[in-house]
């Protein structure tokens, strides 16, 4: 594959500059666009016969594309994939023609592949409950196991990500009421947090042995240092199959077990989509599993024309 020219390549990091200045874009989320974004320029130059600069973006015709994406799903890129590497190449595309009067219209007309829905998949309350109790016996030593039940809580507790619970560091303990959580893109957001996760919390700091600095991971690995998620996924794995759950029963499916039993127990959905970090009401949706019947009834409680309101 043709490497793509310096025009481009200057062009594809002032891009990726002003996602980061502008979007306050993270670093994995800029190296994927790199990559996505050079990979689709040197499938166009070499598919053209290695022309250079900026100008062949407007000349990119819809077959074109559609080789590209071909290209892209026969060296086993997903649907899933391939319509964030097209958002890529648009969002680029868009900011270089308004640059320099350019006329993509091939490219930012072209329609991403249509990718299957994966919902996820909440497990029952009494399994989240066992495993909260559970998850301890797979440790060889008390804090850990302490750890772990604490870690685990506040997945399944107060609906966070795994990537947020091991961001909280010794100045977050002990818990108070509620935890300002920074997650995705930055965003922001208060949860109430519960008193059994208070006190897990409270347990594991009491066991741990290691010095719990304001400024230091709250969570620890078995050698002192910030702990790593996959032994809390290697944790779940283990309790899983020790209470015969699903491989679906992941870390992140407390979270989804969190949102989907407090729906199911009249909680609102736009509460809950605060509670999570959601930007759209309509991912919570999918979030929590949410089937039609349930919607009605929230639809109707809340919808001022379906209770009967005028205003």
């Amino acid at each position: 594959m043709s490497l793509i020219s310096p025009a481009l390549s200057d062009a594809l990091e002032s891009w990726l500059a002003a996602q980061k200045a502008l979007k306050d874009a993270s670093q994995n989320t800029l190296d994927a666009y790199r990559r996505d974004v050079s990979r689709f320029l040197a499938f166009m130059a070499d598919h053209s016969g290695g022309a250079h600069g900026t100008a062949p973006l407007a000349r990119v015709e819809t077959r074109d594309m559609r080789a590209w994406m071909a290209h892209e799903r026969a060296r086993g890129l997903s649907a899933r994939s391939l319509a964030r590497a097209l958002s890529a190449v648009k969002g680029f595309t868009r900011w270089i023609a308004r640059r320099e009067g350019l006329e993509p219209t091939a490219i930012l007309s072209t329609r991403a592949p249509r990718a299957k829905t994966r919902l996820p998949r909440p497990i029952a309350p009494e399994a989240a409950r066992d495993v909260l109790t559970t998850v301890a016996e797979t440790a060889r030593e008390d804090w850990i196991a302490a750890r772990d039940t604490a870690v685990v809580t506040l997945l399944y507790g107060c609906g966070l990500r795994i990537s947020e619970a091991l961001s909280l560091t010794g100045a977050d303990a002990p818990l108070a009421e509620t935890l300002r959580i920074t997650g995705k893109g930055g965003k922001e957001r208060i949860v109430p947090v519960l008193p059994a996760a208070r006190e897990a919390v409270d347990r594991y700091t009491a066991l741990v042995p290691y010095d719990i600095a304001p400024a230091s991971p709250l969570f620890r690995g078995a050698r002192g240092g910030k702990l790593n998620p996959k032994i809390i996924q290697n944790a779940m794995a283990q309790t899983r199959a020790l209470l015969g759950l699903p491989a679906t029963a992941t870390p992140h499916a407390l979270r989804h077990s969190f949102a989907t039993h407090l729906l199911s127990a009249g909680g609102d959905l736009r509460a809950i989509q605060e509670l999570l970090g959601h930007a759209s009401l309509s991912t919570t949706q999918a979030y929590t599993a949410v089937d039609t019947a349930r919607l009605m009834e929230v639809y109707e409680a809340a919808h001022p024309r379906a209770n009967g309101s005028s205003g």
